[in-house]
């Protein structure tokens, strides 16, 4: 039985008639960029993150993009973050001006470790951006302590994690700006690329809300260099019409991972762990392969038709656009040794039992013929 690393028929097919209608809706008004609808959207994405504003935005990469732009961040200014995660995280730092510095994470979340933070600082630190990877929060109590400690402002990339909650707070909402992503593959996708940004601060949502068309606050009057950042009404729409769905989409989810937890019971494998006090929406089921072996499962399951993705076989300071930072091969040795460990299984609403049994079923096939079954 072959199994995608994703299938999103199970989501769209019922809403095919909303949606429809939606698009009808939005085609007669000709209004397809903000409007009406996008700003339906940002107070019920708001109200679904826990923040008082929403600004929606034209991707997750721009998100982070215009939130380190409404935060004054730019040359001169260091801003601290994982090495293990999604390229944008530190690719918005770069492209402002700044330059990332580049911390280990715990072994367990695949999060930032929020004991490293305080020794990577220097006069010219402005942010921390914690990355809520794979759909679990970081630890966020340690890494605002910090933050406020030293004055530094906390950019939340959540891009993975809509719904996740570090005890009852939820990611977006703790920092002072949640970036997110509705891009295809994340848990509320869009229809092609969106992103929003969320936060309690009103002021800071103003000056996101001005950036994201081209730093204007009435029409053709300019009081800052913003860029091209704006939602289309047609994403919003779909967006608010998925968004009634997330909760019981979250669930299954969850449940998906329970029963990965027990298929792979016994194996040789490192299963992900929902830390204690921590609510993980699973973006991505993520296991450690150890025995040096990941990188053969992963031709395994491809020639049995199993879908299943490495995030991420090279870490950020090992790529070659940041060897300027000049951090070196066994820097990081924990994100170092992810990155040659982790693989993400496939999961998603309607994701079968009997489809995550031919995954494991699989995965057991082939740790036997190692040796290691």
């Amino acid at each position: 039985m072959a199994v995608p690393l994703l299938d999103l028929h199970f989501q769209n097919a019922p809403l095919l008639a909303e949606m429809r209608t939606a698009f009808e809706q939005i085609i007669d008004s000709s209004r397809f960029v903000l409007g009406e609808r996008v700003q339906q959207f940002e107070q019920q994405l708001a109200q679904q993150c826990g923040t008082a504003c929403a600004v929606g935005v034209s991707s997750g990469t721009d998100a982070l993009l215009v939130a380190l732009m409404a935060l004054g961040i730019g040359p001169g200014d260091e801003v601290v973050t994982p090495a293990f995660t999604f390229f944008a995280t530190a690719g918005c730092v770069q492209r402002v001006g700044a330059t990332p510095v580049f911390v280990d994470i715990d072994p367990v979340t695949f999060n930032m470790d929020p004991d490293l933070i305080e020794p990577a600082l220097t006069p010219r630190t402005r942010a921390v951006i914690p990355v809520h990877l794979y759909g679990q929060a970081a630890s966020m109590g340690p890494i605002m302590r910090v933050a406020r400690r030293h004055g530094l402002a906390v950019i939340e990339d959540a891009a993975q994690a809509i719904a996740a909650r570090d005890g009852d707070q939820r990611v977006g909402s703790i920092g002072d700006v949640g970036c997110l992503s509705f891009y295809p593959t994340k848990n509320l996708s869009a229809l092609g690329d969106a992103g929003a940004c969320v936060t309690n601060d009103a002021e800071l949502a103003q000056r996101l809300a001005c950036l994201r068309v081209h730093g204007q606050d009435t029409k053709y009057h300019h009081n800052c260099i913003g860029g091209n950042f704006r939602i289309d009404a047609l994403q919003a729409a779909m967006l608010q019409i998925k968004l009634t769905h997330l909760a019981s989409w979250t669930d299954a989810r969850r449940a998906a991972a329970r029963c990965y937890d027990q298929l792979l019971t016994g194996l040789p494998l490192v299963c992900p762990k929902e830390a204690d006090g921590r609510y993980h929406v699973y973006n991505q089921y993520t296991v450690r392969v150890t025995g040096g072996c990941r990188d053969r499962l992963c031709r395994h399951l491809a020639r049995q038709g199993i879908g299943h993705e490495v995030y991420y076989p090279v870490p950020l300071h090992l790529q070659p656009c940041f060897s300027h930072l000049g951090t070196k091969r066994g820097a990081l040795p924990v994100t170092e040794q992810a990155a040659g460990e982790v693989l993400s299984l496939p999961i998603y609403p309607g994701l079968t039992r009997s489809q995550q049994e031919e995954v494991a079923s699989e995965i057991r096939r082939f740790l036997a013929q190692e040796g290691q079954g």
